[in-house]
């Protein structure tokens, strides 16, 4: 697969992107990430291989949010951020795709901007946290906070490892990459954690208007299962695939999981739902 061009820069407020592809517009809304601004390095090279599939079909935002979040922002507060933009910057109704913390943007968004949102896609992430995935953020955070970016970067990594047989090496690696985890001023990211952390969307998913897919493992740590079923099920045209035995990590990147949502966001070309 060739690598597209990309252009980088700010959207509306401020908000970080990199764009890539051609044809219609695609808003991937990324997943928590230590400071708010484009990545680079390996962060990058991992963004853009997540979007490059989707390149091929639209143009693809792979967006951040924006520096400077207040105190006490919530999800809809973030969700608007990214509702300015697409109407300033991009200007038409968009197909949205939200991974892990991106999702629960995602979702706030098709629900308190329904007329910016022709499809979406969850993969991974559900309607709130499992109480394991929150205990996990705090975890984070208070490392953050402490100052001990290795100890949060440890932490993170065993719970993303693909099995228990890989959370050792896995939280060895997260303490040797902990600098690259937790940045220098980690504000932004704890604002994130703190309105994720109390973002709950299941008593409004019957107002959703744009089709919904929702991709899980039936492992992650982040969500349940039954996280997974009740999101899809609350939406009025929603839609799930769970793989089993997999975990947050599966249903972010794999080729199988991308795929599915490829074809999902491509079907609306089609004779079906906008």
């Amino acid at each position: 697969m060739a690598t597209p061009d990309v252009d980088e820069g700010v959207l509306g407020a401020g908000l970080p992107y990199l764009r890539l592809g051609a044809g219609p517009p695609l808003v991937m809304a990324t997943g928590l990430s230590p400071e708010h601004a484009n990545p680079t390095g390996l962060w990058r090279r991992a963004s853009l291989f997540a979007g490059e599939p989707f390149a091929q079909h639209f143009t693809v935002y792979l967006v951040n949010r924006r520096r400077g979040l207040p105190d006490g922002a919530t999800m809809s507060d973030i969700a608007a951020d990214y509702a300015d933009a697409i109407r300033s910057a991009i200007g038409d109704p968009v197909l949205l795709h939200g991974s892990s913390t991106g999702g629960s943007v995602a979702l706030q968004l098709a629900l308190d901007h329904p007329d910016l949102v022709r499809r979406l896609v969850l993969g991974p992430a559900a309607c709130r946290l499992s109480d394991r995935g929150r205990r996990a953020q705090a975890e984070l955070a208070r490392h953050t906070r402490a100052g001990h970016p290795r100890a949060g970067g440890a932490a993170l990594m065993r719970l993303l490892a693909p099995g228990p047989a890989l959370r050792v090496p896995a939280g060895g690696a997260g303490w040797l990459a902990g600098s690259l985890i937790v940045a220098d001023d980690p504000s932004d990211m704890l604002t994130t954690i703190a309105a994720e952390d109390a973002f709950d969307a299941e008593p409004r998913l019957g107002e959703m208007k744009a089709p919904t897919l929702v991709l899980g493992g039936t492992n992650d740590p982040f969500y349940t299962a039954d996280l997974f079923r009740r999101t899809a099920a609350g939406v009025p045209d929603g839609r799930l695939h769970l793989f089993p035995g997999k975990g947050h990590m599966y249903a972010a990147t794999h080729p199988v999981s991308t795929a599915m949502a490829l074809g999902f966001f491509l079907a609306s070309r089609g004779g079906g739902s906008p």
